[in-house]
């Protein structure tokens, strides 16, 4: 088995380049088959605990197809959509073609059907965290060339997608050993009456313990160092307040992580480029296990 060496300096420059923006040249000499292969497609996964099939799309690099790295294993990033939304937003919107090859990863996105990505105690059809966290990463390991390894797979969303990967990173370190949220809706406890979040939960006024448990925010005290965490948000976001909330308290409980703020609101526009940063920061952390793995074998 050989081990991708990622290249920090080169993903730098391509990032603060704009490469994935860029008009791309082709990767393969045309005669080679294999450069005509759609990097995504959409696949329907099995979920056993909700008996039903989901959409997921998943992104693979250019290189992937390359005859010479047939035994080329990849690191994994899942990517998480909001309310409202499905699993096709994030690659109509973001070039996942582009940020898959310049960073050499594995790119999933699950339709998570406002689910706010944690198992319903109210809703059998809607138990996402066992999907995402174990039905998702056994597929993806079963069925793409990727590493088995926590530290080679990270997650991130933007919203409720932002939520749903702290909160299920935060939940299953041994399969996620970095994480993410751009604009996440850290607190549901904050908005009662908003994004469907009663249909998973019940009503608030009914179920405040139950709300409180399911809030990411509640989750720090349990968080234990060892996982790479970037959370941002924009100044004019909704979500400002408590992800600045759950800043503070990641550093009262002494937990590193990586927190920003910046110009933005609750758009694509600032979630397409707060990808940009997220990737390279999953990629600093692919490198540093990549060379831990090259150094134990």
């Amino acid at each position: 088995m050989r081990i991708i060496k990622l290249n920090l300096l080169a993903l730098l420059v391509l990032l603060a380049t704009n490469v994935a923006c860029a008009q791309r040249g082709p990767a393969y000499d045309d005669e080679i088959e294999v450069a005509t292969q759609p990097q995504a497609e959409t696949v329907q996964v099995k979920s056993a605990k909700m008996g039903r099939n989901i959409p997921v799309v998943v992104t693979v690099p250019e290189q992937y197809f390359d005859a010479d790295l047939q035994e080329e294993l990849f690191p994994v990033v899942y990517l998480l959509h909001g309310a409202d939304g499905d699993c096709n937003n994030w690659p109509n919107k973001a070039d996942l073609d582009g940020l898959a090859s310049d960073f050499g990863v594995i790119i999933v996105c699950p339709d998570g059907q406002d689910s706010w990505y944690f198992d319903s105690p109210i809703d059998p059809k809607f138990q996402f965290e066992t999907f995402v966290a174990q039905e998702l990463v056994d597929y993806v390991d079963h069925h793409y060339r990727t590493f088995r390894d926590k530290d080679m797979r990270a997650i991130t969303g933007l919203s409720m997608g932002g939520h749903g990967a702290l909160w299920l990173a935060f939940r299953h370190p041994d399969v996620f050993g970095a994480c993410g949220s751009m604009s996440g809706g850290v607190d549901i406890t904050q908005f009662p009456d908003r994004w469907k979040i009663d249909q998973r939960l019940g009503p608030w006024a009914a179920n405040k313990q139950r709300w409180a448990d399911h809030a990411v925010i509640n989750l720090v005290p349990s968080v234990k160092p060892g996982q790479h965490i970037i959370i941002d948000d924009g100044y004019s976001d909704i979500f400002y307040k408590v992800n600045l909330a759950l800043h503070e308290a990641l550093m009262q409980y002494k937990i590193p992580h990586e927190f920003t703020v910046r110009p933005g609101a609750h758009t694509w526009d600032y979630w397409v480029s707060a990808l940009d940063h997220h990737m390279l920061f999953f990629s600093k952390a692919f490198a540093e296990a990549s060379e831990k793995m090259t150094t134990e074998n």
